[in-house]
């Protein structure tokens, strides 16, 4: 059916806070959900170090099912698929409370990963496909600041959780919030479907399906799985080929699953990219703030989760404005000189030593909060703002791609400088505090290189009114 017609007002008003709900519970489960590890592990009888495969488990399905999630939306429509991805991570989570051994619940959290696979970027297609596009900046803006809270409430409601409660209740917290957004979905969620329908890609699913899963292996290899090195490099090189073998296919496909043709909208070739290099830095940042504090500076955990707080605070202060100020100075003026401030505030987390006052540290982590928020606003919209509506769930389901992979290869970058710079037997004082410095330059330095790339936009880009005539076709 045409997606271009108008939303009723009721409906229009509402639908962001349903999508903001279904961004707020993978968010919020996948925070609290580390902090309760260890207490998992002793109820389960495992090894702590086994129980990183809950994690593991999430994201792997995640990356598996989510490049799919364009032609499942255009197929079946964006009212079933969004419904059923918000019944499968609530049923995923009851039998996540149920599970009554590790394998029990690294199959619950896969079928938690399918359906936080299908809702956030289903979410943002029916953001792109049902308001104009003048509205896109304000109203992705919104439906991502619950998101927000997720990094903020996660770490000390787990902790409570696990105290006075049982980790059981970090997944049955999930259950009302579930419900409530299935109800309220059922009613309001507009049934938004692609244009043509087209075959689904089944050997292009399965190249691309085999390089996410993978090059995801290969990065975690890197932080939390400690995999060696040979390992990873073999997992890494089997992952680029299988990418390869993929695009190489996609050229001469009829319908694949992403089409190079998606690169001949500018700003959206642009706006990949820039996704991928800009967050190979800031990825890094939630990886290697907390250790930086605990293990660098001597901070208690407590200590250490209080100054994260400002970063969500001001990532959240920072949403309202951003419309305004891209408006005001353009995709263009806004990205290059962004990147370069992130880059800049990412690499003089260097100069933190245990002389640093802590209030200064707060406003150095409450700069950089707010510089990311306005930062992944922009680097988002800009990516879908001016692609033609036939485009629109395959980019946008490639956009989701590049996002998840770029914070696992963020977290997987740090990993492997914060270890190489620890065994530099060179490194003056004390060897790691030296080897987080070492790191938050290099990280910073990535990031920035983001800028050579947005500085390819023209200043029209993103713009109201330009092409939005032939955003229909």
């Amino acid at each position: 059916m045409p997606t271009a017609l108008p939303l009723p007002p009721r409906t229009a008003r509402l639908l962001p806070w349903i999508i903001a709900t279904a961004q707020f519970m993978p968010m919020l489960d996948g925070t609290i959900l580390n902090t309760a590890l260890p207490t998992m592990a002793r109820d389960l009888a495992e090894d702590p170090l086994r129980m990183q495969s809950v994690v593991i488990a999430y994201m792997l399905s995640v990356a598996v099912l989510m490049p799919a999630s364009g032609w499942i939306s255009d197929r079946f429509g964006t009212h079933r698929v969004f419904l059923g991805s918000i019944l499968l991570f609530t049923l995923g989570s009851l039998l996540c409370a149920l599970s009554a051994s590790l394998l029990q619940l690294v199959a619950a959290r896969v079928l938690q990963g399918f359906g936080g696979a299908l809702m956030m970027p289903v979410g943002r297609l029916v953001v792109l496909r049902a308001y104009p596009r003048t509205e896109l900046v304000r109203v992705l803006s919104f439906v991502t600041m619950p998101a927000l809270l997720g990094p903020l409430l996660g770490p000390p409601l787990g902790g409570w959780l696990v105290e006075y409660a049982s980790w059981h209740w970090i997944f049955l917290l999930n259950l009302p919030v579930g419900l409530f957004g299935c109800l309220v979905a059922a009613r309001l969620m507009p049934d938004l479907r692609g244009l043509q329908r087209t075959r689904f890609d089944t050997p292009g699913f399965a190249l691309f399906g085999a390089a996410m899963l993978l090059i995801s292996i290969a990065l975690e290899g890197l932080g939390e799985l400690h995999l060696p090195h040979a390992r990873v490099v073999l997992l890494l090189l089997a992952g680029l080929a299988c990418l390869a073998a993929y695009w190489l296919r996609a050229v001469f496909a009829e319908a694949p699953l992403f089409s190079p043709g998606l690169f001949r909208t500018h700003s959206f070739a642009i706006g990949v990219l820039g996704n991928l290099f800009t967050r190979l830095g800031s990825g890094a940042l939630p990886f290697l703030t907390p250790l930086l504090l605990q293990l660098g500076l001597g901070y208690s955990p407590s200590q250490a989760g209080m100054a994260m707080i400002p970063v969500a605070l001001s990532s959240m202060a920072m949403k309202p404005l951003a419309p305004r100020l891209i408006e005001r100075l353009g995709y263009r003026r806004v990205l290059v000189g962004n990147t370069l401030l992130i880059g800049a505030l990412l690499a003089s987390l260097a100069l933190v030593d245990g002389d640093t006052p802590y209030a200064l540290l707060l406003l150095h982590l409450g700069l950089i909060g707010a510089v990311n928020s306005l930062q992944f606003s922009a680097m988002n919209t800009v990516a879908l703002i001016d692609l033609p509506t036939r485009d629109a769930s395959s980019g946008n389901s490639l956009l989701s791609v590049v996002v998840q992979l770029s914070m696992s290869l963020g977290v997987g970058i740090g990993a492997a400088l914060l270890n190489g710079f620890s065994a530099d037997g060179a490194a003056q004082g004390d060897p790691l505090l030296a080897a987080f410095q070492g790191t938050y330059v290099c990280v910073g330095l990535l990031a920035m290189f983001g800028a050579a790339l947005f500085f390819q936009l023209r200043p029209e880009d993103g713009r109201p009114g330009w092409r939005h005539d032939e955003l229909a076709d």
